[in-house]
């Protein structure tokens, strides 16, 4: 059994890494960033000069700014952290801008207020530097290391809960935690469930993104497809990222500063607890279990990296798969090494519509791996980066993802930036 201080550390982490997000997370960290200088400015800059880490633009370029009716990029998001955001709503930065501020924003636009640049000097993947200048006054920004991390900047020093020293987990100590917990500590994650949801039925009920979702609820995705629990769960999964990538304004329940990933670790259990008639305690539990095993893989793998996140949150659907099927610790130890056996290697080419396709080829390859595990089908350790521990399985993964994949990783930033 994990002793009090071992619970309470580790129910602390899931409440710091399992929070509501408006957005992509990487154009809101921008926008927060770009709202805490302005506010220490004390007024609207006249020019934003940013330098942003290859990470973040990589993942701002392309995706959907919520309550813009459509606009994608940074530039937008930049000029309503400056016009409309408030800091003090963290990633939900832009949650009260109004119609008369994003007018404001689309003409500070026009006016070439904002010089964007990539920051050479400073190794981390996460990093945010906003200076902004009215007449003689200046006021400085840093976020780095986590999206909603501040480091000094010329006002306040400050450090936010995301960047508190995490307790060393295990798999078996997450199972430990997740199945054995007392049932009113864990409660809270249902609201995972609720907001995340609620996303789906926006993704199912507009035009958003490349409508991966509707596609499969659609008669000739149900053709195909059939109407399986299978099906379903794919479908829930891609129409809460079709509206989150097309920026629908709605929050959704991130997990390790990313909307997708909370929504990949979410609703695949949630649809199969509901098709296989589980409780709600075993819901809980199985939720539990999937965001925590998806922060312990991030844990080493870091905030923004090479590796796609839907491989990591769509490991931690699997274990919660397994679990809601009455896996042991040792089937949902299968599951992640059928995962990682499997998904090593998928690439990010940054946060757009396209996202959703991704997160179904993830959620896709959770299920097909815990039907194995609970038959005790793995793969072994005479294949590939597999070792008997599971724990030492998910630090190749994660050793791939951050280091070994840099390179990938540049090549793919120059790709996205340099297209004809």
């Amino acid at each position: 059994m994990l002793n009090k201080e071992e619970q309470k550390a580790i129910l602390a982490l899931l409440h710091r890494e399992v929070v509501p997000a408006i957005g992509c997370t990487e154009p809101m960290a921008v926008a927060l960033c770009v709202a805490r200088a302005t506010e220490t400015l004390g007024c609207l800059p006249d020019k934003i000069l940013l330098h942003l880490s290859a990470n973040i633009l990589k993942n701002a370029m392309g995706v959907g700014i919520p309550g813009t009716g459509g606009m994608i990029g940074l530039p937008i998001a930049i000029a309503l952290g400056a016009i409309g955001g408030k800091s003090c709503l963290g990633l939900e930065v832009l949650r009260d801008c109004t119609d008369k501020d994003l007018s404001l924003a689309k003409k500070y636009i026009t006016e070439d207020r904002i010089d964007i640049k990539l920051e050479e000097d400073d190794p981390d993947k996460l990093f945010i530097h906003v200076h902004v200048q009215a007449g003689d006054k200046c006021a400085e920004a840093t976020i780095k290391g986590g999206h909603t991390h501040f480091v000094d900047d010329g006002a306040v020093s400050t450090s936010t809960p995301e960047h508190e020293t995490a307790p060393s987990l295990t798999l078996r100590q997450i199972y430990k935690f997740a199945s054995t917990q007392p049932h009113d500590d864990l409660s809270f994650i249902l609201e995972a469930k609720q907001l995340n949801e609620a996303a789906a039925e926006e993704g199912l009920r507009e035009n958003y993104g490349h409508q991966l979702g509707k596609t499969m609820c659609s008669p000739l995705g149900r053709g195909i497809m059939g109407d399986s629990i299978f099906s379903k769960i794919l479908s829930v999964t891609s129409c809460a990222c079709d509206a989150r990538m097309a920026g629908a304004k709605i929050p959704v329940m991130s997990n390790s500063g990313s909307g997708n990933q909370g929504i990949c670790a979410t609703m695949p259990v949630v649809v199969f607890a509901r098709e296989n008639h589980n409780t709600d305690e075993e819901l809980i539990r199985a939720l539990t279990l999937s965001h925590l095993t998806a922060i312990y893989i991030k844990q080493s793998l870091g905030r923004l990296s090479a590796l796609c996140g839907c491989v990591v949150a769509s490991t931690g659907s699997s274990v919660g798969i397994t679990y809601l099927m009455g896996g042991t610790y040792e089937q949902i130890a299968h599951s992640v090494k059928n995962m990682i056996a499997n998904l090593t290697g998928m690439i990010c080419d940054g946060a757009k519509p396209s996202c959703a396709l991704k997160l179904t080829t993830g959620v896709s390859t959770a299920v097909m791996s815990a039907m194995l595990a609970i038959q005790n089908k793995y793969v072994t350790s005479a294949e590939g980066i597999i070792e008997d521990d599971v724990d030492r399985s998910i630090h190749n993964l994660t050793s791939i993802g951050s280091r070994g994949m840099d390179v990938t990783d540049r090549f793919v930033l120059d790709i996205m930036t340099h297209k004809q």
